[in-house]
């Protein structure tokens, strides 16, 4: 038998069903209620009280929320990964004597979401969709708080790169394709599948035409970006199903052109730390260098050292206004002043398309808007080509801005709920309202005036109670001057009360002025929001301006603050740091500890691979970090910390630095090692940068150094020539020299003292033959007894080392010599000499092995010797 619901629990179980992925917040009263495993989930997240209620018999948990707290609780539960399904009250329960009728008004995702308190000012928050097509795999990045659309295609290392470097909260694909994502692209992200029939090619260009209004999508350049496009229809579709309907301000969609900018592997982006570091308190790249003022600006140049510039031409664009800014420090500083006016011109505009903006938002687009007339002038009146572009096309929208100014009170609230939003004069209606409800006592005087002028009689008195409303009481004296068309409504013992028609029209005016005056400023409101949506598109473009020149005026600010300089970009191959700089490590030094700054050159004839060794804490890595991140920033448009760079632009940086477990995933160090060294093999072009640290140090010495060295001549022999870094503690490799003659050495200075050490950390021409491995120790805080032991097991090892000439004598020596020496021997025993030597295969013996070989003949010959003694 089934058990009985109330009918709440019905209507709830009802729309529950229909978003079984999603926590619901459901509606009763003045509070937003969970019930079952979403109450519990909601109980834990947000740390709230979970009871329970009857239902039809039975217990079901239960926990909420006021609604208006809902700001407070809703971006926990979405931060927490939830999807979370709003659904709200549909009627006005007074105007119904039946269940209130409900339903789900938004679907709020970690990639959907509006809520300021969700979003981060300075970051996008993507939604992501993955098509894995025949050929290639689509990608495609919406932000519906600021109407980005980007979408691209490649090969499945393509796209995981733009997924490490966009970051989306939220990943879209097929429901069919979940083992296949989670082979590709692993399990950290917040994922959400999608049926199949959503990733179709027809589906996907109807959708995104129907979006744009257009007959094609030639005009945006993705037209034969076939799995991009798909992947773009599934992010647009997904916004339908989440209650999304108001999309205006997604105008366009823009192609990730995979030739315009610097390729960088997802190894290369995690170990150079750009803008996220698996270390607890790591200062990033972009901590340092992010001096933008603007939450735009702060977005765009996130986007621009995820995609470095390759062209060299826009890239000394970028330089030529950061030049002319530094020159001209008056006007930096007045660009920087009116930017801090400038509010969040991309999102505040998506809100408006959404209808998501409260009047105080309004008044704030309003005023970014006249900031910008000021950051207009000023780029116009300029003596720079690009910024005087920049300017002209800057657009202050002034229809815009006056429209507000005389539809919106300056002082305007957040919550249109409490009035006072629509300025006077702008409804004739809502003036008089007002004027009923704020001046009803004037308008009583007056009436009073004229109607005891009317009838002669001076007592008049006007008042009102509960049960009768308003009224006219006349004392019994004046009765018969009462006119016939009032109307008698109450009879006192000394006086009588009466109404008219122009009071009783009053009082109704009175009673519901506080309503209509609220209805009224939410339809006068919206129909401004109508009227904006024509902006839209020119408030972006205004907006994308104002971001670039405020990430400019940043490159600037961080060059005055650190003494950058300006590189010479040129159509050579070479790189030739002068006094380069780690631009993160040189601003975490204390004041009195200045960063030894180091010369790097690099070409392709003379010296095209440098090889770097020295001891370990010497600041090899540093060097090399320090030489991707001057070429990275130099081609973001950025001035760089060196006293002189002259460069060709790089088309692909790669970086094998630092160990990087992925034990998870049952793959060693050493096997990780590989795998990101075999896709810098694999890619290398002509003008590649490319970055190794301690190559093969995962295995044993002597396969490390024979990798280490394949490596090498790989490098050395491909037909690009990639210039390369290369720092191992194998000094070994420092022979190379001799045989490849583009392979320099260099060292990292150290310089020896009594019983220590101390690291200049300058790179100098010529090998290095020490590790220092003992004084790292030291210094690390390693136990005395330790290093005493370590010190003598040095020595040791450093003498048998020296007995190598011992050893090559052993294998150059017959095995018939070697039988022959023992003729004096008893036969016995010079067999097993003989089966003992014959078994050695002198080809890979190593000296160690040979040392212990001779000991075991030596102790074999002891033992003779002292039997023979005993008989």
């Amino acid at each position: 038998m089934a058990k009985k619901v109330t009918p709440l629990m019905g209507q709830y179980n009802g729309i529950k069903a229909k978003y079984p992925d999603a926590l619901l917040l459901f509606r009763v009263g003045d509070f937003y209620e969970t019930f079952g495993e979403d109450a519990v989930k909601a109980a834990g997240i947000l740390n709230i009280t979970l009871t329970a209620r009857n239902n039809g018999g039975d217990m079901t948990e239960l926990a909420g929320f006021p609604h208006h707290s809902l700001h407070t609780y809703l971006p926990k539960l979405v931060m927490a990964g939830c999807r979370v399904a709003i659904c709200d009250q549909l009627e006005d329960p007074k105007q119904t004597k039946k269940i209130v009728k409900r339903g789900v008004t938004e679907l709020v995702t970690p990639g959907v979401a509006f809520n300021d308190d969700i979003l981060q000012s300075k970051s996008n928050n993507f939604l992501a969709a993955v098509y894995f097509g025949n050929i290639s795999i689509g990608v495609s990045f919406l932000d519906v708080s600021t109407g980005e659309f980007l979408t691209s295609e490649g090969n499945s290392e393509y796209v995981d790169k733009l997924l490490q470097n966009f970051k989306p909260s939220e990943i879209l694909f097929s429901k069919q394709k979940r083992r296949q994502f989670s082979e590709t692209f692993g399990d950290n992200f917040h994922t959400f599948y999608l049926e199949d029939w959503v990733f179709q090619q027809d589906y996907a260009r109807e959708t995104l035409q129907k979006q744009f209004g257009t007959a094609s999508l030639k005009g945006f350049g993705v037209e034969e970006l076939e799995s991009g496009i798909i992947a773009a229809g599934a992010a647009l579709h997904y916004l339908g199903e989440t209650r999304h309907d108001k999309l205006g301000h997604i105008t366009k969609i823009n192609r990730i052109a995979e030739d315009a900018y610097v390729w960088m592997d997802k190894f290369t982006i995690r170990n150079l730390e750009l803008y996220h570091s698996h270390q607890e308190n790591a200062v990033t790249l972009l901590d340092v260098i992010d001096k933008t003022i603007s939450p735009m600006g702060g977005r765009m140049i996130k986007r621009w050292l995820a995609l470095p510039l390759k062209d060299q031409e826009k890239i000394m664009e970028r330089h030529e206004v950061v030049s002319f800014l530094i020159d001209h420090p008056e006007i930096l500083d007045k660009f920087q002043m009116h930017t801090k006016r400038i509010g969040d011109l991309e999102r505040l505009v998506s809100k408006t398309a959404t209808a998501k903006i409260n009047p105080r938002e309004v008044i704030q687009l309003k005023n970014s808007l006249e900031a910008v007339v000021a950051v207009k002038a000023l780029a116009i009146h300029s003596e720079n080509n690009a910024l005087k572009l920049i300017g002209e096309q800057l657009n202050d929208c002034p229809a815009l801005r006056e429209k507000i100014k005389e539809t919106l009170f300056e002082e305007a609230p957040v919550n249109i709920l409490k009035g006072n939003v629509i300025a006077a004069g702008v409804s004739t209606e809502l003036d008089e309202l007002r004027s009923i409800a704020t001046g009803g006592k004037d308008y009583l005087d007056a009436m009073l005036e004229r109607e005891a002028a009317r009838t002669g009689i001076g007592s008049l008195k006007i008042a009102s109670n509960n049960v009768f409303g308003y009224y006219i009481e006349v004392r019994n004296t004046h009765k018969d001057k009462v006119p016939e068309d009032w109307i008698r409504k109450q009879t006192l013992v000394s006086a009588e009360r009466y109404i008219t028609e122009e009071l009783k029209e009053y009082e109704a005016k009175i009673l519901g002025a506080e309503e209509k005056i609220l209805l009224l400023e939410q339809q006068l409101f919206q129909n401004l929001l109508d009227w904006m949506q024509q902006f839209i598109g020119t408030v972006q473009h205004t907006a994308g301006l104002i971001a670039r020149l405020d990430c400019l005026s940043s490159f600037a600010t961080q060059a005055k603050l650190h003494n950058y300089t300006r590189p010479l970009l040129d159509e050579s191959f070479d790189l030739d740091i002068k006094d380069g700089r780690h631009p993160v490590i040189e601003q975490q030094l204390p004041p009195d500890s200045p960063f030894i700054a180091n010369d790097v050159f690099l070409d392709r004839d003379n010296q095209q691979i440098i090889m770097i060794t020295g001891p370990n804490m010497s600041g090899k890595s540093a060097i090399l970090r320090q030489t991707a991140l001057i070429v990275l920033l130099a081609q973001m448009g950025s001035f760089v910390p060196a006293a002189a760079v002259r460069m060709g632009c790089v088309d692909k940086i790669f970086t094998r630095v630092g160990a990087s477990d992925n034990i998870s995933m049952g793959e060693s160090t050493f096997m990780v090692e590989m795998n990101e060294t075999a896709s810098i093999l694999n890619n290398i072009s002509e003008r590649s940068l490319v970055l190794l640290d301690e190559i093969g140090r995962g295995t044993s010495t002597y396969d490390g150094i024979s990798i280490a060295w394949a490596i090498s001549e790989y490098l050395h022999e491909h037909p690009s020539r990639a210039k390369t870094l290369f720092a191992t503690h194998y000094h070994e490799l420092n022979e190379m020299t001799e045989t490849f003659e583009r392979i320099k050495n260099y060292n990292v200075s150290v310089k020896e003292l009594k019983d220590n050490v101390l690291f200049l950390r300058k790179l100098v021409p010529g090998g290095s033959h020490h590790s220092f491995g003992i004084h790292v120790a030291k210094m690390a805080g390693m136990p005395q007894q330790v290093l005493h032991r370590a010190n003598r097991m040095l020595k040791r090892l450093e003498k048998s080392h020296a007995s190598e000439e011992l050893t090559d004598e052993i294998r150059k020596v017959s095995k018939e010599e070697m039988q022959l020496s023992f003729f004096k021997l008893d036969d016995p025993l010079l067999e097993e000499l003989r089966e003992e030597i014959l078994d050695i295969d002198i080809d890979t013996l190593t000296p160690v092995e040979a040392l212990m070989k001779l000991n075991e003949i030596k102790r074999m010959l002891q033992r003779n010797a002292s039997m023979r003694s005993k008989k």
